[in-house]
């Protein structure tokens, strides 16, 4: 009977690796070609628009439902299917960043302790680098991390009321795009 048990496992845990690597891949080959070579942001002294303002969403960052993480703007747009923003907010960055490109979320907890030593809720991870993992959480304080740049942390802070938004809407396999 425990061989059985044993085989079992071992098939269930082979089947989610299969499952994971091929989600993997399918993010990896669906990189817009500007994602992956990055151009210039916009010039210095350039006008702005109010569609262009500090909030508007990144052109070219995908489509249909999706997270949108802009490292360069420390901000988050949760869109819907048609393109619509359904909320967008500022973050607290990590010392670690993904690389732009397009990732799934992986992997969620609803309460754990950061590599901070703070508590923190509504974890959602898409990425890893290095062998840190990197994912979007709030703070049960309310707090904003105190990040040494000597760590390395894959927290990206967000506020308890838009980490329930992120936790809502970010389910496994939801699509996270990043751009620079």
């Amino acid at each position: 009977m425990a061989g059985s048990s044993a085989a079992i496992v071992a098939g269930l845990t082979a089947a989610a690796l299969v499952t994971v690597g091929y989600l993997g891949h399918q993010a990896a080959v669906s990189v817009p070609a500007d994602l992956r070579h990055p151009s210039a942001g916009t010039p210095a002294g350039v006008r702005k628009d109010h569609r262009d303002g500090p909030a508007a969403l990144p052109a070219r960052s995908g489509a249909g439902e999706r997270i949108v993480y802009a490292l360069d703007r420390d901000r988050v747009w949760l869109v819907g299917e048609n393109g619509e923003v359904r909320r967008t907010f500022g973050v607290s960055p990590s010392t670690v960043d993904p690389e732009p490109g397009a990732y799934r979320v992986t992997s969620r907890s609803g309460a754990v302790t950061g590599s901070d030593g703070v508590p923190i809720e509504h974890v959602v991870r898409f990425a890893s680098v290095g062998g840190t993992a990197i994912g979007f959480s709030a703070a049960v304080d309310g707090s904003a991390p105190q990040l040494d740049p000597e760590e390395r942390t894959g927290g990206i802070r967000e506020t308890r009321a838009d980490g329930r938004a992120m936790w809502r809407f970010a389910t496994i396999g939801r699509t996270v795009v990043v751009v620079p």
